[in-house]
């Protein structure tokens, strides 16, 4: 299958496949299309004039249970049926307007810079490709037996339950806000709120350095998705949001840091790294999340939505999306690539603290004030599946992402060859099909498991298809403010309210 890119994606003849897949979208464009004419017909907002409207239209004045807000969004459905059934560029409706009457919203647009633009095609670029090699690998899993499909979860499952204290280290003269595994999984950065950035040695809980550029309390680190790997250690690694408002870039071989970049009215809380190492997003309690240039460490863009302080923000693996949680209790998928509002994610009743997608693309998890995590699904947008996760504040949500440099083989002894001619052909496949059997359960087991935190004091492992719990794991007590997993699924942190972090590794299975 060729490689799907921004320049060949309209030129593709089989893009809305199907004639079937052809009228489907043609429905769906319609019903937007529906929507948006619906939004500017004038209907009245007193009540008696909604009912003596649609008794004028021959529909019922009222249905059981049916409240006045939503007998008038009843009333503009079907007025909005009636016009598209007549074909009719506008249709004549009584004007109901007073002068109580609320002014109409419209949907408006703020100027952007062509630098933004540029980094929206890069986006688009960048992620077609990933999102192209995911859905494949998705095709091929869909066909995997069941019964294969259980034999890897209870091995995978196993191992997580096994997961027990490996140690604990006082990380800082503060409370620790977040902990971050580096990608090649042998350094931790820990942010805390003495405005500090520390880098440990894993699992000797070593210290390397410390990064000192903040004046108030780190709200969040993340790393370059190429940092510790291919990245060198004198260019940006790492990045911090503090509460002075700033977002700080970092290199591993210095104290100082490489830029500082301002804009931000208010604290900084969560910071992530885009997939492609290019940009960077910031939440703040400014109501805002920001995308940064890396390269230039400018702002490219400031992005409203949230009516209060914005906490977290977290990357699609693609690349084409990014998601923002807010103390208002509401969650907000983003299209990089269009700057259109992708899903709204409300339900809960608290605010949001955490944020984090499935690597199989189209489900994030949120943990919130309200002390559960909920699961979405961005294809049917909706809510999932509600987890009562802890009894207090949800802090941290982490899904396990398998990298694939750490894949590790190691061949069984049936796959020696011992003897005779007979069936040699076969044994010398054997080695070859054990080594494509091992890749396939470890591609399947990334995102198969998740982490998350509370101020209840546990680290809590949780099943990411049946979405239950798999092992709890007590801490030092103290509200746990972060968690993560590394990438070869061996270690997992957490960073407490009471100045420490503590690492968990599978405890050896009894012989």
């Amino acid at each position: 299958m060729a490689e799907l890119t921004f320049d060949t994606l309209m030129d593709d003849g089989n893009y809305l496949g199907t004639e079937r897949a052809r009228l489907e979208n043609k429905v769906i464009l319609d019903e937007l299309e529906r929507k948006k004419k619906a939004r500017t017909l004038a209907v009245p907002t007193d009540d008696n004039r909604v009912k003596l409207r649609l008794r004028e239209i021959g529909e019922p004045i009222t249905l059981f249970g049916e409240r006045a807000a939503d007998r008038r969004d009843r009333l503009i459905y079907v007025l909005s049926q009636i016009k598209a059934a007549r074909g009719d560029d506008a249709m004549h409706v009584d004007d109901y307007s007073s002068d109580d009457s609320e002014e109409e919203e419209e949907e408006f647009y703020s100027p952007g810079t062509l630098e933004l633009l540029e980094a929206r095609r890069l986006m688009a670029s960048f992620s077609l490709p990933r999102a192209q090699k995911r859905t494949a690998q998705q095709r091929i899993d869909s066909k995997m037996d069941l019964g294969r499909v259980v034999d890897i979860r209870k091995k995978v499952f196993a191992e997580v339950k096994r997961f027990g204290n490996l140690g604990s280290q006082i990380g800082d003269e503060r409370p620790i806000s977040q902990v971050r595994f580096a990608p090649n999984n042998e350094i931790l950065a820990t942010g805390s709120w003495s405005g500090t950035v520390k880098l440990w040695n894993v699992p000797s809980c070593t210290p390397i350095r410390s990064l000192r550029g903040h004046s108030d309390r780190v709200g969040g680190v993340a790393w370059h998705p190429q940092a510790t790997l291919s990245q060198g250690s004198d260019l940006v690694n790492l990045v911090s949001g503090g509460g002075e408002g700033s977002v700080t870039l970092w290199s591993l071989n210095s104290e100082s840091p490489l830029s500082v970049m301002k804009g931000h009215q208010d604290r900084v809380c969560r910071v992530a790294f885009h997939p492609s190492g290019d940009y960077v997003a910031s939440a703040s309690f400014d109501t805002t999340w920001r995308l940064w240039d890396v390269n230039t460490a400018k702002e490219l863009l400031l992005q409203e939505g949230h009516s209060k302080e914005v906490y977290s923000v977290e990357f699609q693996n693609d690349g084409s999306l990014v998601a923002s949680g807010g103390l208002d209790a509401i969650g907000r998928v983003w299209d990089l690539r269009t700057g259109r509002t992708a899903m709204v994610l409300d339900g809960h009743v608290d605010a949001i603290f955490a944020m984090g997608f499935s690597p199989n693309g189209y489900q994030i998890a949120t943990g919130a004030g309200d002390d559960t995590i909920r699961i979405w699904d961005m294809r049917s947008i909706n809510s999932l599946y509600t987890i009562p996760a802890h009894t207090s504040n949800v802090s941290d949500v982490r899904f396990f992402h398998a990298n694939d440099l750490y894949f590790k083989h190691t061949p069984s002894s049936s796959d020696v060859v011992m003897n005779g001619a007979d069936d040699s052909e076969e044994k010398r496949d054997a080695p070859e099909k054990d080594l494509a059997t091992a890749e396939e359960e470890w591609r399947y087991r990334s995102g198969l498991f998740f982490a998350s935190s509370g101020y209840d004091g546990f680290v809590k492992i949780w099943s990411a298809d049946d979405w239950q719990l798999l092992r709890q794991l007590s801490t030092d007590a103290g509200k746990v403010m972060s968690v993560d997993i590394s990438s070869d699924g061996n270690l997992l942190a957490s960073g407490t309210y009471n100045r420490n972090f503590q690492l968990f590794a599978p405890e050896e299975a009894p012989v």
